[in-house]
């Protein structure tokens, strides 16, 4: 394998097209197993946004079919803007799973499609897989060192893993209803704030006291390293309700629940962490997903970092969201690792894919 590799990544697991271009190479400023830091030439994101703002969520067909219309236009311009060929990609990665089926199918079929055309192998990456990895991006994760923690908190998970080595995944904690993203989306919703629902609660807390409404945080003083959300859900719903039957439900309640929302899901997650890093013994984690963008979320994960004498890293913000990079980034990895080439006729996507469970294939 070569010790520098020019990578397309391709993200189309939910409601953004994602297109980057990556220079790989092996080197020593990233953690033993792992060898190799990226330059990022060129990157291209689509988000749908507000397509499905109007249903309060992501629309399956109509995510499909703004990937069908945008991925061939954006990966061109990644090129071009790269200022390289086709012929001169070493390799293309595509998100295999998890996600929307239709969605995986639009990213997957262009990705086999391309690296057959320029005779490279396409690899398949684990969506969840791409977000752990893309805090190494950061310079400041330089001193990360196998075994570590990471928490993948999004719209669709919210998972705490061991990380013992590439591939080499060990699941300590997960939802056990609602992701924490889903949480904020349908917090949201209830309040009218808007979609996505996670930046608007943000955006409202700002004006809002968090201690007006008591909100619940469940599986907060269990000893299970598992989350719940919908009854934090359930919970908002009631409050909205009789808010809205005494004619209360005003600008200022809106700001005040929305804060409220934000500190219960926020407590529940930065708890769950001290308690992993406590019962492991791990001194480092890092956090992917787009939750991990959350600022109260960093300031409490933060004052963790300096109380109990451990590292936190996080994604660079414009990376927590899906992108094309991070695929293309643990595409890399895996090939600068020595992965074996499988050559074989078709491809699959996997809409349901434990992390736990994932082994990396090229062809």
């Amino acid at each position: 394998m070569k010790k520098e590799l020019l990578v397309l990544g391709i993200e189309t697991s939910c409601d953004e097209t994602g297109v980057a271009l990556i220079r790989a190479s092996a080197g020593p400023d990233l953690p033993p197993g792992l060898g190799g830091q990226a330059e990022i030439l060129a990157q291209a994101l689509h988000s749908q946004v507000s397509l499905h703002a109007a249903y309060g969520g992501v629309v399956p067909e109509l995510a499909s079919r703004n990937h069908i219309q945008r991925l061939a236009p954006l990966s061109e311009q990644v090129i071009q803007e790269a200022g390289l060929s086709w012929g001169e990609l070493d390799a293309v990665a595509y998100t295999e799973g998890p996600g929307l089926a239709g969605a995986l199918l639009v990213g997957a079929s262009l990705g086999q499609g391309l690296a057959h055309a320029i005779g490279r192998p396409a690899i398949g990456i684990h969506h969840l897989e791409g977000h752990l990895l893309s805090p190494l991006l950061d310079p400041a994760a330089s001193g990360l060192r196998f075994p570590f923690l990471a928490l993948l908190v999004s719209g669709g998970h919210t998972q705490i893993m061991r990380v013992d080595g590439l591939g080499q995944y060990q699941m300590l904690g997960e939802t056990i209803d609602d992701a924490a993203g889903e949480a904020f989306d349908k917090s949201a919703q209830l309040l009218g704030l808007g979609y996505p629902g996670g930046p608007e609660i943000a955006r409202w807390s700002a004006q809002g006291n968090s201690k007006r409404f008591e909100l619940p945080r469940p599986l907060l003083k269990r000893p299970t390293l598992d989350f719940s959300f919908a009854g934090l859900k359930t919970a908002v719903l009631t409050h909205v309700q009789k808010l809205k039957a005494a004619d209360g439900l005003d600008d200022q309640a809106r700001a005040d629940m929305a804060a409220a929302v934000q500190g219960a899901i926020v407590d529940v997650l930065t708890t769950k962490c001290r308690k992993a890093l406590q019962e492991t013994g791990l001194r480092q984690m890092v956090v992917a997903g787009g939750v991990g963008a959350n600022q109260r979320l960093r300031a409490q994960l933060n004052a963790i970092q300096k109380s109990d004498q451990v590292e936190v890293l996080f994604a660079p913000p414009h990376l927590c969201t899906d992108n094309g990079v991070m695929i293309a980034w643990a595409g890399a990895l895996h090939l600068l690792a020595g992965k074996p080439v499988v050559v074989g006729p078709g491809f699959t996507v996997r809409p349901r894919w434990p992390l736990s469970a994932f082994t990396p294939k090229t062809s």
